[in-house]
């Protein structure tokens, strides 16, 4: 004998009751997360792992770097993250520049693991995808180009 239990005759026809993992929506209210806010959250948790050089690519970046110039600007966390944002659900597409020597897998899955929480923990809302897009590789030159900034300068009075 099997039974099975009909989940729909314990709830009384017409009435809405919100699931526990759905804060959003209760029979008090409904809440609404804008784009941005997830697309901001995004940006910063994809930023604190290690060996992402930069987000954006391209003409994002050259905007972005020419936005920070300008005294009294802020930072755009949600440069090079865009997101598509339902009642309940979040999928977010993140552009970056991975700097050199770092396993990209690796940084992927570390973008994707750190993104899925940050936005889930704070909005509430449940990530579908996080796709990521590796646009270019940072070489760090390091302290050589310094010198010959200073060879250059010291030739030029």
């Amino acid at each position: 004998m099997s039974s099975t239990t009909d989940k729909t005759a314990a709830t009384p026809p017409g009435s809405q009751v919100a699931k526990p993992d759905d804060a959003l929506v209760t029979p008090q209210g409904r809440t609404s997360i804008a784009d941005t806010v997830v697309s901001k959250i995004a940006g910063i948790a994809a930023r604190e792992i290690s060996g992402v050089h930069a987000l954006g690519g391209g003409g994002s970046l050259a905007v972005g770097a020419l936005r920070e110039r300008i005294p009294g600007s802020s930072t755009n966390y949600s440069q090079g993250v865009s997101v598509e944002v339902g009642e309940r659900e979040a999928a977010v597409d993140i552009e970056l520049i991975a700097q050199y020597g770092v396993a990209i897998a690796d940084l992927s899955a570390g973008i994707r693991r750190n993104v899925i929480a940050a936005v889930e923990r704070m909005t509430g809302l449940q990530v579908t995808e996080v796709n990521i897009s590796v646009n270019d590789v940072n070489v760090d030159d390091g302290p050589e180009d310094d010198d010959e900034d200073e060879e250059l300068a010291g030739r030029v009075r």
